[in-house]
């Protein structure tokens, strides 16, 4: 990651391979950029990257035998690094992202993959930003305890089903279920504090169960819910078409996600509409974080603009870096802000919730130090994403923080691809 400018320049690796994004299926399958994506990193961030608190993998003990598994039948894991003084009795819950899959060929191929199956996932991760050990790099939440879960079910930790015949399992309600009773039984059941995050469609896991992450604890309990990068639209591509739409209906019925959808969505809408953000987060009863980027750099490339709503490659150098946009890109991107915008306008009244829109070409800001927490980190105002969620969860202040839209923010560590 090299900043120049307010540039970070990324090699958007998928399972070791430089993606081409030959025809979008990759994109769904790589929602967070992972650390080995990123070369070149700024002065400001330097110390986290290089020396990083690693942590950890912790397999589910019994969970096979209530059918929690990955793709592939392998046991759910996570990393847990516990909290110690004022932070022992709070818990960070961080719910891993890295896109979803559709169709049975598209699990297939994931179920071989740290996405699909424990046997490929990293033993040990780096924890920074929301997850560092240091106070000075995460000033809120340093010494809680704090768990990366990690994302093997290819639905947001949503789906109920399976195919014998090609030997997948959809069990991601099941993992969720799991993973939470096994830290319940670890010490979170006394917490007196807990916060739900998630990155990516980890992000969108963390708004679809939030309310019930909230009932597993006492009245008395503090729960809040932090979605990061998980606000996907139900938007128009530059076809005309609706490919993230396309794409998640072929994930809601593959994987059985409907019956473990929202009532309060399903009773008067279609499973699909129900697996999109802005239609869940005006009914989420606890308290709820958005963190998002207003030109989100992810949904422009697979969602706005990819390779199948594009054949020419009109959109190529533009979604590879805003820089080379044209006027009417910009304008067509401004209204993907303004459907953002739409989109959180209720939510945005209640004062519990909480939201950070900055105008950056961006995707996941939680995990990376240099944009959760550093010298050069993002700012609304005069503030930045760590303490904005920091005031929010400890009802320092009320924060709803929507930025001017672009280009008038020049403290975007945006992501150019090459």
């Amino acid at each position: 990651m090299r900043k120049v400018m307010g540039l970070i320049m990324v090699v958007v690796f998928v399972n070791g391979f430089v993606s081409k994004f030959a025809d979008g299926f990759e994109y769904f399958n790589l929602t967070e950029l992972p650390f080995e994506a990123f070369y070149g990193i700024s002065a400001a961030s330097a110390a986290a990257y290089s020396n990083p608190l690693l942590v950890g993998l912790t397999l589910v003990q019994g969970a096979a035998s209530r059918g929690a598994v990955c793709l592939d039948g392998t046991p759910p894991g996570y990393h847990l690094h516990r909290g110690y003084g004022s932070g022992g009795n709070s818990w960070l819950i961080q719910l891993e992202g890295g896109g979803w899959c559709n169709t049975r060929r598209n699990c297939i191929y994931r179920k071989t993959t740290r996405r699909g199956s424990s046997n490929h996932m990293e033993k040990v991760l780096p924890f920074t930003g929301i997850l560092s050990n240091k106070a000075e790099e995460n000033p809120d939440f340093f010494n809680w305890n704090r768990v990366k879960v990690r994302y093997c079910d290819g639905a947001s930790f949503a789906g109920d089903s399976k195919d014998k015949a090609a030997q997948l399992q959809f069990r991601g309600q099941r993992i969720w279920e799991a993973v939470i009773e096994d830290l319940m039984s670890k010490g979170m059941r006394n917490a007196k504090q807990a916060l739900l995050s998630g990155c990516s469609a980890g992000g969108l896991a963390s708004i679809l169960h939030c309310d019930e992450f909230r009932y597993k604890f006492p009245r008395t309990t503090k729960v809040k819910c932090l979605s990061d990068a998980g606000l996907f639209l139900d938007a128009v591509d530059v076809s005309g078409g609706r490919t993230l739409r396309n794409f998640f209906g072929g994930v809601v019925s593959l994987q059985g996600v409907q019956k473990n959808l929202p009532r309060t969505c399903t009773n008067h809408r279609d499973p699909t509409s129900c697996f999109f953000p802005e239609n869940l987060i005006a009914n989420v009863k606890t308290p709820l974080f958005i963190l998002n980027a207003a030109y989100d750099s992810w949904q422009v490339q697979a969602s706005l603009a990819p390779p199948s709503a594009d054949p020419r490659g009109y959109w190529r150098d533009c979604k590879l870096n805003h820089a080379r946009c044209s006027s009417s890109q910009i304008q067509f991107l401004q209204g993907f802000r303004n459907h953002m915008l739409n989109a959180i306008r209720g939510f945005s009244m209640s004062r519990q919730n909480g939201l950070f829109i900055n105008s950056c070409f961006a995707h996941c800001q939680t995990e990376r130090q240099d944009t959760w927490f550093a010298d050069d980190s993002p700012l609304i105002g005069n503030k930045g994403i760590a303490l904005a969620v920091g005031d929010w969860y400890f009802d320092r202040s009320g924060i709803r923080a929507i930025d001017c839209p672009y280009p008038c923010d020049k403290t975007c560590h945006n992501l150019v691809f090459r």
